[in-house]
């Protein structure tokens, strides 16, 4: 059967050795893939309508991917796929300074999406800590969000229009390149974050916007409890500071960064709060975020007064998943609550730790009240102890009670299915399985994903 698709694209398009496919097969969280059929390294739209319509001819599934960066197991392989891989559609098709947008293949790295708009003055906001080797694409299928998501908002935000396409290999255009438009519903919203479920995105008009004129000040507090940096982080907000960086690291996480590292560690310190402003008064407003620091339980803060001591700064925060993968196997999970709610998520958080003697390491968008609960078992352990299911389940019932959501940037993949019913309801579930089967009435759009 898959001889059919080898001839139908160009000569080394398609990977059948099954240890090239394994590499493949897996994105990074611990899940286990399933044995796929071979991979597509598409280079062009035509390649993935080729790919989409044998799929459907000969009722295949097929598993988009990325970089493989994710954390939810959305690109994780099913038995008997296809993996599409767009990795190697790299091309920034049009930068468009006037119209500040810019038209981009799935395969444009995030980080280097921004450098090329910054050579006009201009930036793309959506900045995930994988940016350096995650993609537009899967950015786009996540709806990722990332550390200036606070002043920014998420991929979405800057989402105006994508190429799909379709199950059966049709070309699907949504959105437009304007900064306005309401004709018809909102499909582009609809397929950012749909995790590849709804079809393949081919191209993505995105917006870009003005770059700041000056560095931005950075500063980074260290607090005694995980309570009072929430506390610090609420009162920022409630000043109007419009911070465009709010980070929160706790103990754990800044232990595993401190063995890996050497960033000087004090004892005392539970917790970082690392806040950032991009606006022209950047630093007066820093200013004020210090004094709000100490005002509420600071024992020292750092403001930054070069480029470089910024990026030290922040490069804390980006050290910190690696640092957690050095611990042990990693069940990343990405809940969000109201920013008022966030003190009593982390009590939950730490209630849940030790109650199920779990290793739990949480860092936090906390200007947006995203926090990322990472419960660290052993290597080499196929699927996380019971305890370690248990502190999740506890982690998860309680955002939701707090009146917050199961994944705030992450996405759903395989990872959070056993839990998406208590979030979504009867109703949400069945008009989302009616969407599913307009766009894929076969179910060959990563079949088992997001929904």
């Amino acid at each position: 059967m898959i001889e059919a698709l080898v001839k139908s694209l160009p000569e080394g398009r398609v990977l059948t050795d099954p240890d090239v496919v394994d590499s493949y097969a897996r994105d990074r969280t611990f899940l286990e893939p399933g044995k796929a059929l071979g991979v597509v390294l598409a280079t062009s739209r035509d390649d993935v309508v080729t790919t989409m319509r044998w799929a459907t001819e000969h009722r295949v599934p097929v598993v988009p991917r990325g970089a493989g960066t994710g954390l939810a197991g959305a690109a994780t392989a099913s038995e008997g796929s296809i993996v599409l891989s767009l990795a190697r559609m790299t091309a920034i098709r049009e930068l468009s300074p006037a119209d500040e947008i810019a038209v981009v293949e799935p395969g444009v790295i995030t980080a280097d999406l921004d450098r090329a708009a910054r050579e006009h003055g201009l930036m793309y906001a959506p900045d995930p800590s994988s940016y350096e080797i995650s993609t537009i694409g899967g950015n786009l299928a996540t709806n990722a969000g990332g550390l200036r998501c606070v002043k920014y908002g998420v991929t979405r935000d800057s989402a105006l229009g994508l190429e799909v396409v379709l199950a059966d290999g049709r070309i699907l255009n949504t959105g437009r390149r304007t900064v306005k438009g309401v004709t018809g519903y909102d499909l582009t919203g609809l397929f950012v974050g749909s995790e590849g479920t709804l079809g393949i995105i081919t191209s993505a008009t995105v917006r870009l916007r003005r770059a700041p004129i000056a560095p931005p000040a950075t500063i980074a507090a260290e607090f005694g409890s995980l309570r009072d940096a929430a506390a610090a982080v609420s009162a920022i907000i409630a000043a109007g500071c419009q911070p465009s960086l709010m980070e929160l690291l706790d103990r754990a996480t800044l232990k595993a960064i401190d063995d890996w590292r050497n960033i000087g560690l004090e004892d005392s310190t539970n917790a970082m709060l690392i806040g950032q402003s991009d606006a022209s008064d950047g630093q007066a407003m820093a200013a004020l975020m210090r004094e709000l620091c100490e005002a509420n339980g600071a024992s020292f803060v750092a403001v930054s007064s070069t480029p470089e001591e910024t990026e030290d700064l922040i490069g804390i925060r980006r050290m910190a998943y690696e640092a957690k993968e050095r611990l042990g196997a990693c069940l990343v999970e990405d809940v969000c609550v109201p920013r008022s709610a966030l003190p009593d998520m982390i009590s939950a958080v730490e209630a849940a730790a030790a109650r199920h003697e779990v290793m739990i390491c949480t860092v936090a968008h906390a200007g947006d009240g995203n926090l990322h609960p990472v419960f660290i078992f052993e290597h080499g352990t196929p699927e996380p102890p019971a305890r370690v299911w248990a502190a999740a389940d506890e982690v998860f019932k309680a955002a939701l009670e707090l009146g917050g959501t199961l994944t705030g940037e992450h996405g759903v993949g395989l990872l959070k299915r056993r839990w998406l019913g208590l979030e979504s309801g009867p109703v949400v579930t069945e008009v989302q399985q009616g969407i599913k089967r307009v766009f894929d009435p076969l179910g060959i759009l990563n079949p088992g994903k997001a929904i």
